[in-house]
């Protein structure tokens, strides 16, 4: 069993939460929450230098402004907290969704729609059968607190390689990056439909296959749907001032979300999908959206830690550090790894791959917002299921956070990541069959060396750009292309994918970053 933890009696937040605000002048509140904010981007920046995932500076940042901390802010209304992290894990997941290359991740769609379902379900069996015989709790509270810590996050583990310079090998990006995005609806479903077992004892799993299939397929639906239809408004509106757009496109992120969970669809799927969709397009302001999105989710990210940190009383993880670390040994050295292996059983990845997908299963903010979910619910040992998954979620960052780079380092899959850049160059039309697309011109390739008319690209490809030694430079059929050079080249996706291996050093594909934007 879980230990009972003996919850301070609430403090009703109409009745004394808005009253103490009320009472402090307004230029200290901003004063504090901009100050809050400022010391959670500035902490990030030792974050990185240390090798641990920022999402830990937020949350230890919201904890030491917590009633318990140096702060002394009194702050539990989970109903509140869910609703913000709603909110944030909506644009999150949409940001996530802009930024994806669909050509990027497509080779990989299979094995992580996998990982993303049913490999979700099976390490939270794995942990609720754990959770069932060691800790002797109900089936249903057992499988409850498995499916709560069953997702991972996406921007923790690229934050984390990203700080170190550390790239993945092979199609590991694409794979992980793809499946942290879908698998927090599936994570979802399974805490909201156990949490409808418990609290009505009269229900079926039976019921929980319908709703499955309801939300997924409402989820991927109107993702598409809405992903077509906000296209065509966005370049077709005409709005009088550019800075509207980005406004008008989170508004419609917040409606899609909830259209979609109003009819018991999965909302964060939808948003997910269509990011990708609209991320994929051509849309008006792609650039000026994307950037707005990814400003959005970082926002939101400090602000869903920092919230996460204030609703935790450190007082109560002392009663749970013995079963908080044997969960997080559990979940990280065995359920994870047993079903990672089983999953990807019929794909052929080698075993240091299958090793280290194990490994990158970094926990961030989903799991402490679903922990929530019980909180409102009433289900039983609900504070405790929440203290522990907090104390796990810090566990993971802490540890596997710090070794990513060090592991995929140790196990042969670490490459330097290559400098990201921005080109000045924007496509801001729509029905262009074209796209802007950056090709890294490799040190032994065909083409250094080489001047551009002598590699003889197809008529339809135009090499517009070339960034050399921070340099832009306009080329003509004349200029030499040296190691190094990165070129930005306009045309058909296909075809340019076609033209890679002049650019590639034998027997290496070329490093191509993502579509211009």
């Amino acid at each position: 069993m879980l230990p009972t933890i003996r919850v301070k009696e609430p403090i009703a937040l109409e009745e004394h939460l808005f009253t103490i605000i009320r009472a402090i002048p307004i230029e200290y509140l901003l004063f504090a929450a901009g100050l809050l904010i400022f010391a959670s981007v500035a902490t990030s920046k030792l974050a990185g230098r240390l090798g641990v995932p920022v999402l830990l500076i937020f949350m230890l940042v919201g904890i030491l402004a917590g009633s318990e901390g140096p702060g002394g802010f009194y702050f539990d209304d989970a109903w509140l907290a869910q609703l913000m992290g709603t909110i944030a894990l909506a644009i999150i997941l949409f940001a996530g969704g802009m930024s994806t290359d669909w050509n990027y991740v497509k080779p990989v769609f299979g094995p992580a729609v996998v990982l993303a379902t049913a490999g979700v379900a099976a390490t939270a069996g794995l942990m609720g059968l754990f959770n069932m015989l060691f800790l002797r709790m109900s089936f249903l509270e057992a499988m409850l607190l498995g499916s709560v810590i069953s997702s991972t996050d996406a921007a923790a583990v690229f934050g984390v390689l990203r700080t170190k310079r550390c790239a993945l090998k092979g199609t590991l990006s694409p794979l992980l990056e793809l499946e942290s995005g879908m698998n927090d609806p599936m994570a979802i479903f399974l805490t909201m439909g156990l949490v409808h077992l418990i609290t009505n004892p009269g229900s079926s799993f039976f019921d929980l296959i319908s709703l499955f299939f309801t939300q997924m397929f409402f989820g991927i639906t109107l993702g598409l749907v809405f992903g077509w239809l906000i296209i065509r408004l966005l370049n077709r509106i005409k709005l009088e001032f550019d800075g509207m757009y980005p406004v008008l496109l989170m508004s419609l992120v917040i409606i899609v979300y909830a259209i979609t969970a109003a009819i018991k669809g999965s909302g964060f799927l939808a948003v997910y999908i269509m990011g990708i969709y609209i991320g994929n397009s051509n849309v008006i302001h792609k650039r000026s959206l994307v950037r707005f999105s990814d400003a959005m989710a970082w926002l939101m990210q400090i602000l869903m830690f920092m919230t996460m940190g204030l609703l935790v009383f450190p007082s109560q993880l002392a009663h749970i550090i013995g079963i908080g670390l044997l969960l997080s040994f559990i979940l990280m050295f065995i359920a994870r790894p047993v079903a990672m292996f089983l999953m990807l059983a019929f794909y052929k990845f080698s075993l240091k791959e299958k090793l280290l997908i194990s490994w990158v299963g970094l926990r961030g903010a989903v799991p402490i917002v679903l922990a929530t979910i019980p909180l409102l619910a009433g289900v039983n040992e609900a504070q405790s299921i929440f203290n522990v998954v907090f104390f796990v979620v810090l566990t993971s960052a802490a540890l596997q956070g710090s070794t990513i780079p060090m592991v995929a380092k140790w196990l042969g899959l670490g490459a330097d990541m290559l400098p990201q850049t921005v080109q000045p160059l924007e496509l801001n039309a729509e029905n262009i069959n074209s796209v802007l697309a950056q090709i890294f011109v490799e040190p032994d390739s065909f083409a250094a060396g080489r001047e551009l008319v002598e590699l003889k690209l197809p008529p339809e490809t135009l090499v517009v750009l070339i960034e050399r030694n921070n340099q832009y430079i306009v080329p003509t059929g004349r200029t030499r292309l040296e190691a190094g050079d990165r070129l930005t080249l306009l045309g058909n996706s296909q075809v340019i994918d076609d033209t890679k291996h002049l650019f590639a050093s034998a027997p290496e594909k070329a490093k191509t970053a993502s579509p211009v934007i």
